[in-house]
């Protein structure tokens, strides 16, 4: 069985039952470590996946320097009319 992830690429799925599991484990980290996907059952019920870790790369301070904006006065405390709204015009609260 195969799944196609959101990028394109192709996984390949492999079921098994606990017990199987259990008796190769090693060799199915091995085969999740180069891809593939495994869920394990216990009577026929899926109850776990094994999957590879993806690498995630590192976070780059000031990787969306100028792609985002902000206003001056964006903590700036609101109007009655403002907070009037936020409420659901329950104006009774001010």
């Amino acid at each position: 069985m195969t799944n196609q992830l959101d990028d394109g690429s192709v996984v390949f799925v492999m079921t098994l039952n606990l017990y199987e599991a259990k008796t190769q484990l090693s060799s199915l980290v091995e085969k999740a470590a180069d891809g593939e996907e495994i869920i394990i059952a216990k009577n026929g019920e899926p109850l776990a996946k094994l999957v590879p870790i993806r690498a995630t790369g590192r976070r780059k301070p000031g990787r969306l320097k100028g792609k985002i904006w902000m206003s001056k006065d964006f903590d700036a405390p609101m109007t009655k009319e403002e907070l009037a709204a936020w409420y659901d015009g329950d104006d009774e609260l001010f």
